[in-house]
């Protein structure tokens, strides 16, 4: 081997070797003295080899040859005033030694098995030493001989499953059908590149976790806190989410300990059904980083056994779990400490906005409605921003709307059908009172963090910070689109929840699936609609049988639900009276749907038509509006009916195709055609179509 100073690398600017070079120096210096007891047994081998010309050798064994083997000194222990055989605190190999509680003798093991990853020569001198010039690594039998131990000594067991060694990732045993003397010991690329100076993450590692750097101590007290119980030795830690920004208050603990963070993707741990764990606390170890996963919900309950391996694995390494779900003590086989981490203050969260956006942004105000972790603002800015690319226009609120649906998770999309809205306030016709309701269930969405939350206007008793409201009206009276109306003015999604997807005749399968809604619902940023909720928000009734009596047990369900949910939900009804009236109490917004007046049905029919449809002089909306009381959705019907009527004929739409979809409309929902209401129209023909002379 090489001099040890002839590795030195000076730096030619500052005059001095840098730390990788020290690194490097004491590392070469370790292995030159594995080269000279592998020279030592290299010599004693050849002093007794009877055949060293022999192309059969290691094919048989003679007579002679074995009286050699047993005649062969045995191998003299490792002496501890070998040169260079102790590292300074700093360098990597004794910050190696102390994060994965390695021996002295360990660590000679290590660099014996990783010689030949670093000095070719070794592969031939380590073939020569084997008697099998295919097998080019250390045995277990070869490490104990070159470093003193005897083989039935206790030296072979720190080359067992739970030794530091093996169990830490840094040596694997091969071969584990041959004995165990005749077993290849291989160190991990990662190990070597490491001890090399190289800390780019293990390929493995990269498909399951990020790597966060160490960063400076925090100033929050929360991670303050955490991180001295995480010097202490309080490990594993579970933070619950209750609203907070539980993932960047793990990583910043561990800053607050001193510590980097490994990351684990969830989404990617739950999809593999062995993932490479062990790598991942290698990984953490090499890097003195703790181990951050959550949430936790897509493990539990079904993939529990990769939360107790991990921590299993972890051993001391700080680990914190965070996610919405109550620790479970079943989690792992250790003691969790829990703790709750709450949703910070609007201005906590705006200074976050502002951060990601790189200034106060004018529309700053509208984005306090969003209970956003800090990571997923960071990524609803990114999207905002390609967005704002594409079309060629700076950021506006459009666009950081948009990026923050866009973190919407997928789940609630199997339970209820998302609505992107595409309506606003000039496409409603409303009475005063009704916009009025409409503004303040959209004040309370914006600030209810503030009033509830900051100002505690709903404290105790599990309740949430949710905002509730009942659209009461008759059909077609705009309830359905008077709510997505609200979530384009609160910049969320619209979702619409299918009850026939709900409701089950089976006892208790109603609730399960209402759960599963609320659930999902609580992790995205969406307005959810219950329409026609009589159907599962109905009166409880006097117990007479046991359909009623688990009929009650659905609406107290529900009851206990509403109050704890986190979301913004509307329920829409026909009859206001079918509603419980424990129901009422608990919601915050009532907005009645009146039948719309003969103005308001003018304004409807106008707008139905819209200025793209072609009208002919003959179409008179006011005498529509006085003579016929239909409701805005059997007016949009109408006007839709005419539109076709027309489109078919190749011609602008007449007063003629108007009164026959009003006819068809008045037949549909039973009522008489009386000539009081449609005058002269009622036997006016409906022009020729196209379509019909075809």
């Amino acid at each position: 081997m090489t001099e040890v100073s002839d590795r030195v690398v000076v730096d030619p600017v500052r005059g001095a070797a840098s730390p990788h070079d020290a690194d490097l120096v004491h590392l070469w210096a370790r292995l030159s003295a594995v080269e000279a007891r592998v020279r030592r047994a290299v010599a004693a081998r050849q002093a007794t080899d009877h055949a060293p010309d022999d192309p059969f050798r290691g094919l048989y064994l003679t007579a002679e040859m074995v009286q050699g083997v047993l005649e062969a000194p045995r191998q003299p222990p490792l002496q501890s005033t070998e040169p260079d055989s102790s590292a300074a605190p700093g360098l990597r190999i004794a910050v190696l030694a102390r994060d994965f509680g390695l021996a002295p003798v360990d660590v000679e093991f290590l660099l014996v098995a990783l010689a030949p990853d670093v000095d070719a020569r070794f592969e031939r001198l380590y073939g020569y030493l084997n008697d099998d010039i295919t097998r080019r690594r250390a045995t277990v039998g070869l490490a104990l001989q070159l470093c003193g131990e005897p083989a039935a000594g206790p030296g072979r067991f720190r080359f067992g499953a739970t030794a530091p060694l093996v169990a830490g990732g840094l040596v694997e045993v091969q071969d584990p059908t041959a004995p165990m003397l005749s077993r290849a010991l291989r160190v991990p690329d990662r190990v070597v590149a490491h001890l090399l100076g190289d800390d780019t993450p293990d390929p493995v590692v990269t498909g399951l976790a990020r790597v966060v750097a160490r960063a400076g101590t925090p100033v929050a007290e929360l991670p303050e806190r955490l991180g001295a119980g995480l010097l202490a030795g309080v490990t594993p830690v579970h933070l619950h989410d209750t609203g907070g920004d539980a993932g960047p208050t793990a990583v910043a603990a561990l800053a607050a300990a001193g510590l980097g963070a490994v990351v684990l993707d969830v989404v990617a741990l739950a999809d593999r059904e062995h993932p490479e764990l062990s790598a991942v606390i290698r990984e953490a170890r090499l890097r003195g980083a703790g181990v951050v996963l959550g949430p936790l919900e897509p493990l539990a309950p079904d993939r529990v056994r990769l939360l107790r391996e991990l921590v299993a694995l972890a051993g001391d390494l700080p680990v914190v779990l965070h996610g919405r779900q109550h620790c479970d003590p079943r989690w792992t086989s250790r003691p969790v400490l829990s703790v709750p981490v709450t949703a910070p203050p609007p201005a906590a969260r705006a200074a976050w906005w502002a951060r990601a956006l790189g200034g106060e942004p004018a529309f700053a105000a509208h984005l306090a409605s969003y209970r956003l972790g800090s990571e997923e603002i960071e990524r609803a800015v990114a999207v905002a921003g390609h967005l704002a690319t594409v079309e060629g226009k700076p950021i506006g609120l459009g666009h950081v709307r948009a990026g923050v649906r866009a973190q919407n998770a997928a789940g609630l999309d199997r339970l209820a059908r998302r609505i992107v809205p595409g309506v606003g306030w000039d496409d409603v016709v409303l009475p005063d009172q009704t916009r009025q309701q409409l503004a303040e269930l959209v004040v309370r969405a914006r600030h209810r963090e503030r009033v509830l939350g900051e100002w505690r206007m709903r404290p105790g008793g599990g309740r949430g910070r949710g905002v509730v409201a009942l659209f009461a009206g008759e059909s077609g009276t705009g309830k359905t689109m008077s709510a997505e109306v609200v979530a384009a003015e609160i910049g969320m999604d619209l979702y619409v929840v299918d009850l026939s997807t709900v409701v089950d005749k089976y006892v208790g399968e109603t609730e399960k699936n209402l759960e599963r809604i609320f659930t999902e619902a609580a992790g995205v940023h969406g307005v959810l609609l219950f329409d026609e909720a009589d159907a599962v928000f109905g009166k409880r009734s006097e117990v007479q049988s046991a359909h009623d009596r688990y009929a009650n047990v659905e609406s107290a369900y529900l009851l206990q639900r509403m109050e704890s949910f986190d979301g913004i939900a509307v329920l829409t009804t026909n009859l206001r009276s079918n509603v419980d009236e424990a129901f009422t109490r608990r919601i915050d917004v009532i907005a009645d749907f009146p039948v719309p007046d003969a103005e308001q049905r003018l304004a409807l029919w106008d707008r139905c038509l819209g200025p793209a449809v072609p009208r002919a002089e003959d179409v008179d909306l006011a005498f529509c509006a006085e003579r016929f009381e239909l409701a805005g959705g059997s007016i949009r019907a109408c006007a839709v009916t005419a539109a076709y009527l027309a489109a078919a004929a190749d011609r602008p739409v007449a007063m003629a195709d108007v009164m026959t979809s009003v006819r068809q409309e008045y037949r549909k929902l039973g009522r008489l055609v009386l000539e009081s209401e449609f005058g002269r129209w009622l036997a006016v023909p409906r022009p020729h179509s196209g379509a019909s002379s075809a």
